[in-house]
């Protein structure tokens, strides 16, 4: 394998491993939040809290300033090999593009956001009234927004450092902020709680960003530096040069509004459950962290080939491409839908197991997993959001058609959402966040073929569809097996043995998979991301 091969595999190691350290790490925290405060007043009062530092993640690390950031960065080193020749070590540092870059955007970004947090801490009572304008009492809620407010500017410099890093080819650092993330909230609330309540989560989650930006600053002063404070005028006209430009923004701003879109769909589960008995957005929130675990590790096959799936784009290469793309949606498939066999199967087994003690219930057990199984129904929608995504954003030129699919599934979600809520309450609410996400991935699928690349949509989708037979067999089976073995670990246990060998009987049984091909696909699958 060539030296980039073998840098890029470890370095997919790399952020492998620690994106499976952080989600076990917020998989401790969910329970610790579960064992101190349980599922009632108080959590609700928290979650509607974290729905600020939720949506800064997406906008600030994952999505949108990855995007501006790291094409900048990139441009910028490109710059720097290219004008170091003849010039003096002194000439180099003042005259480098990365540093003029720095200097033209870390400034701007840290008023612009600091303003932003100041703002939500002054407005925190108007964002809970928009949030949750049925809660009873919001005094709670109030005071934990404004110590979450803080992570509108920490994330940022989160997200900036992260981008500044991954340029230079430094992944470790971005790749730990999670794991230091939720190390920040776990050691805050455990501390703090007697004294502050639920509050210590809150300020548990302001710890965690700081702790986001310091696991990064050091690798980011080495690697990349702050400026120069001083430029002259000719300096000052290359740095004015680095500064992304409103057709970087406007490039960008489908980016945006997918990103929005889809986070939003935790604000319309929030808002219709506030006017719900306490405990309704404890119980949805419990549901959708555990449910969504599947749908997470499934989409590391699309993050660790998606450049590679870029590169073949951008060298008009779209064969390659579209056989990339059809094997991700392959494989991603059948990891997610065997994780939502298991989930729907032991629902009540797994929350048992994770989240009852303390302070959270055997009722509140029960309400979760029901909530949870409803909330499975969509993973396989989440998943080829996720993966089928990535292509229409490798293009050169922007694309709005993602945009308008993650609108009108929000639209069908909210719409759905209003209707059922009323009648089935937390059920109605899920169940509408899966027919919602399910008609943005149904949308992407059908547009991907005329729009991007040409893969064989019908093909796909009878796939597609034979998996989820198997999937629907394996659920099946582990719903009569999972009572029939009191201890819930060892039902649960159990479980991940039964689902998966009924889902490969399954899928044999009716040609949804050939299992013997199926070591050979994966290892070719990651063989070329070189």
């Amino acid at each position: 394998m060539p030296r980039l091969g073998r840098f890029l595999a470890k370095a997919a190691a790399v952020t492998a491993g620690l994106t499976v350290a952080g989600a076990v790490f917020g998989l401790l925290r969910d329970q610790t939040i579960a064992h101190l405060f349980g599922a009632g007043h108080d959590s609700d009062a928290f979650l509607i809290a974290w729905t600020v530092p939720e949506m800064a993640s997406t906008l600030l690390i994952e999505d949108a300033m990855a995007l501006l950031m790291v094409p900048a960065f990139s441009h910028a080193l490109a710059r720097r090999s290219a004008a170091r020749a003849g010039l003096t070590r002194r000439e180099a540092r003042a005259q480098d593009p990365v540093r003029l870059l720095v200097g033209a955007t870390l400034p701007r970004l840290v008023v612009t956001l600091a303003a932003v947090a100041a703002v939500l801490l002054v407005a925190a009572p108007l964002v809970v009234g928009l949030l949750a304008p049925g809660l009873p009492d919001p005094d709670l809620a109030v005071q934990c927004t404004r110590l979450t407010a803080l992570t509108v500017l920490t994330f940022g410099l989160a997200g900036y450092f992260s981008a500044g890093l991954r340029a230079h080819r430094s992944f470790l650092p971005p790749a730990a902020i999670y794991v230091a993330y939720n190390v920040g909230i776990i050691g805050t609330m455990l501390a703090l709680h007697a004294t502050l309540g639920v509050r210590a989560a809150a300020a548990g989650v302001a710890v965690g960003g700081l702790l986001m930006v310091a696991v990064q600053l050091p690798a980011f002063v080495r690697h990349v530096g702050f400026g120069n404070p001083r430029p002259d005028r000719a300096h000052r006209a290359l740095r004015d040069r680095d500064r992304p430009t409103l057709l970087a923004l406007g490039t960008l701003a489908p980016v945006i509004f997918f990103a929005v879109s889809r986070q939003s769909q935790v604000l319309v589960e929030r808002f219709l459950a506030a006017s719900l008995p306490p405990g309704a957005i404890s119980h949805l929130n419990y549901a959708q962290k555990v449910a969504q675990m599947p749908m997470v590790l499934s989409l590391m096959i699309c993050t660790v080939t998606f450049p590679v799936v870029a590169q073949a784009m951008a060298g008009g290469e779209l064969e390659k491409a579209r056989r990339r793309v059809e094997q991700d949606l392959a494989l991603a498939s059948l990891a997610v839908l065997t994780g939502t066999a298991l989930v729907i199967g032991y629902a009540p087994q797994i929350i048992q197991v994770l989240f009852e003690r303390g302070a959270f219930t055997h009722e509140d057990t029960l309400a979760t997993a029901a909530v949870m199984r409803v909330y499975a129904v969509g993973l396989l929608g989440h998943c080829l959001v996720g993966a089928l995504s990535r292509p229409f954003f490798s293009t050169s030129k922007p694309m709005w058609f993602p945009a308008a699919a993650m609108a009108a599934g929000l639209g069908v979600n909210v719409v759905a959402g209003a209707f059922a809520v009323g009648w089935w309450g937390t059920y109605g609410i899920a169940a509408a966040n899966a027919a919602g996400i399910s008609t943005t991935a149904a949308l992407l699928l059908y547009g991907i073929g005329s729009r991007v690349i040409a893969i064989q949509v019908r093909r796909v989708a009878v796939s597609l569809g034979r998996l989820s037979v198997a999937a629907a067999a394996a659920c099946f089976t582990g719903w009569l097996a999972g009572p029939m073995i009191p201890n819930p670990l060892l039902s649960a246990a159990l479980g991940c043995l039964l689902v998966p060998a009924m889902f490969i009987a399954a899928g044999m049984a009716i040609r949804a998979l050939d299992v013997n091909a199926l070591p050979a696909t994966i290892t070719q699958r990651f063989r070329h991301v070189r």
